[in-house]
């Protein structure tokens, strides 16, 4: 989903809020909202654990300060790692009917997206990630001999980032807040603001929404086994990537902050 790395599929690489520009046009908090002077002694690893994952889950800004949702998703290179062994994969089996070939063919290229990695000295978190993933659901789906148990670990995926996310709902640490905070410059002072906590949470439930959708599309697909393959790699692959972007996209426009009052 990459999204901290996405429960399907791994959001890009690169490290949020750097740009100075960016950090420019940030958001500052309002006099209601003042930044801690002194951190209370649980925050620092609080919030180092939340400018981490902010950071590792790849999220930029674009330079009119809106979120960068084509880079956060790791450019075109990112999203291609996330669907060509999915595609492959359906071709193959499609045309082939041959198991053990299709997953052999989508495990060299997820390995060809690894080894380029390697060779343009680029972070490997994402490519790594991708292999493992592909790697596992290719040894489920070949020790049941069943095409469609190559989909098997998203749905597992899915559901622990559902529950994940909505535990933090519940404990006002929203999931929204935790990679969109430090982008805009809020830091973790937006837990003091209700307002921003509750816009947070509404962002959480977007993502959770479209972890869900994937699957109430998904799941009956798959218990209609052979008969449901093509329409289940399918949606699943329109479902990945794509409805990712569209899913942060809606959450960083919902948890947008008011403008700052600039009367005197």
């Amino acid at each position: 989903m990459t999204l901290p790395e996405k429960p399907e599929t791994a959001a890009g690489q690169g490290s949020a809020g750097k740009d100075t520009a960016d950090q420019q046009t940030a958001y500052q908090p309002t006099s209601d909202q003042p930044r801690s002077e002194q951190p209370t002694a649980d925050q620092p690893t609080v919030a180092q654990l939340a400018e981490g994952y902010a950071a590792k889950a790849g999220l930029h800004r674009s330079s009119n300060g809106n979120i960068d949702v084509l880079k956060s998703a790791g450019g075109i290179q990112g999203i291609a790692e996330s669907i060509l062994p999915g595609l492959v994969f359906l071709v193959a089996f499609t045309i082939t009917r041959e198991l053990t070939l299709a997953l052999i063919l989508a495990l060299a290229v997820a390995a060809v997206f690894t080894l380029t990695r390697l060779v343009q000295r680029k972070p490997l978190t994402q490519a790594l990630a991708g292999i493992a993933g592909v790697g596992l659901s290719a040894w489920l789906a070949n020790s049941t001999g069943k095409a469609e148990d190559f989909y098997v670990l998203g749905f597992f995926t899915n559901a622990a980032y559902i529950v994940g996310m909505a535990i933090s709902i519940a404990v006002r640490w929203p999931f929204a807040g935790l990679i969109f905070g430090f982008i805009r410059n809020e830091g973790l002072d937006w837990r003091k603001n209700p307002a921003r906590v509750k816009a947070y949470q509404i962002g959480t439930w977007v993502i959770i929404a479209v972890l869900a959708l994937r699957l109430l599309v998904q799941v009956p697909l798959y218990f209609m086994g052979d008969a449901g393959f093509a329409a289940l790699a399918t949606t699943r692959l329109l479902m990945g990537a794509p409805l990712y972007i569209l899913g942060i996209w809606v959450a960083w426009l919902l948890t947008r902050p008011a403008p700052a009052d600039k009367t005197s």
